[in-house]
């Protein structure tokens, strides 16, 4: 049976009715969790979904195998409709159970430690009145709980799940967005049978690349379809003291290779590596020579960063290579 096939008879008569209607298409809003930990922050990200200036059509919380937070929230959050994922445990399984359960023409999706500008939905739904559009994400923007660390270049602020330098600067074609905003067509999520299993964080395990390699498939199914990146819709992204750390820092790039390893696998290299050739072959080397720059002029950070640049990428590899080696 299909993941995105599992829903409710309520759900298929509010898709109808949703569909129906004329004008500006619904949006659902899915926000996925799995720990009581970050409780404050999914109310903040709730609520930032409540203050929107375009009308929500539906807001889930789909609550990753966890009994304990699924009550929580459905005494909390009276704005959200809160449903248990019904999948496989993890975010694919849990952004697939949203899907599933949801009835808007266009499918959002924002983490549940970011809280979403007001306009954030207008910005994101506007790019979709070209027919062609199959999706588009935002910014994702850092807000740090200690801090910005000196250290870190901008080239790897995705290893903290925020947008990071050498994306477009402007409303521009990508191969995907990032996850902690972004949105799809509900035609194509269906489709494609949504996220994959396997790919995705687990818990506190900071794998990735499930909307990579979805994106991807979107885009075979629906040649001259594209994504967008629409800088003007954007998110503040919470960064934790844990994730502001080297330690944190190496794992999630020798997870992020791993991942790409599993993205390869399904799609191909072609694909599966086509934004990485330029962020390799471009963007880092940018990054690398600008901290040495920064560094004659006087920033003792400079060679920090221009080392994190060499040491992350070094990182990516292995980790890659040693996801390759394992599925042979």
């Amino acid at each position: 049976m299909s993941k995105l096939r599992r829903v409710s008879a309520d759900s298929v008569a509010a898709r109808k009715t949703s569909s129906s209607r004329g004008g500006a298409p619904t949006v659902s809003v899915i926000v996925c969790a799995y720990t009581e930990h970050r409780w404050q922050a999914l109310l903040q990200s709730v609520e930032s979904i409540v203050r929107q200036t375009y009308p929500v059509h539906e807001t889930l919380v789909v609550v990753d195998h966890n009994p304990g937070l699924l009550k929580q929230a459905r005494e909390k959050l009276p704005s959200a409709r809160v449903i248990t994922n019904t999948g496989t445990p993890g975010l694919s399984g849990a952004r697939n159970s949203g899907v599933a359960a949801s009835s808007g023409q266009i499918i959002a999706f924002l983490d549940d430690d970011a809280i979403a500008a007001p306009n954030w939905l207008a910005e994101l739904v506007a790019a979709f009145s070209d027919p062609h559009v199959l999706g588009a994400g935002g910014v994702a923007t850092p807000r740090w709980d200690s801090g910005t660390p000196s250290w870190l270049p901008e080239e790897f602020y995705w290893t903290v799940g925020c947008s990071y330098r050498g994306l477009p600067s402007k409303t521009s074609p990508v191969r995907n967005p990032i996850g902690a905003n972004m949105s799809f067509r509900r035609s194509v999520l269906e489709r494609i049978d949504g996220f994959k299993d396997g790919l995705g964080r687990l818990g506190t395990t900071p794998l990735g690349c499930e909307e990579t390699e979805l994106s991807i498939r979107a885009q075979n199914a629906y040649p001259g379809g594209v994504l967008l990146h629409v800088p003007t819709a954007v998110v503040e992204h919470n960064v934790t003291v844990e994730r502001a750390s080297w330690r944190y820092f190496r794992r999630r790039c020798w997870s992020e290779g791993l991942s790409k390893a599993r993205v390869i696998e399904a799609v191909g290299s072609r694909d599966g590596l086509s934004s990485e050739r330029t962020y390799a072959l471009i963007t880092l080397p940018t990054g690398f020579f600008r901290g040495l720059h920064d560094s004659l002029r006087g920033d003792p950070d400079g060679l920090r960063r221009s080392g994190a640049i060499v040491l992350g990428m070094l990182l990516t590899v292995s980790g890659y290579l040693r996801g390759r080696y394992a599925r042979q």
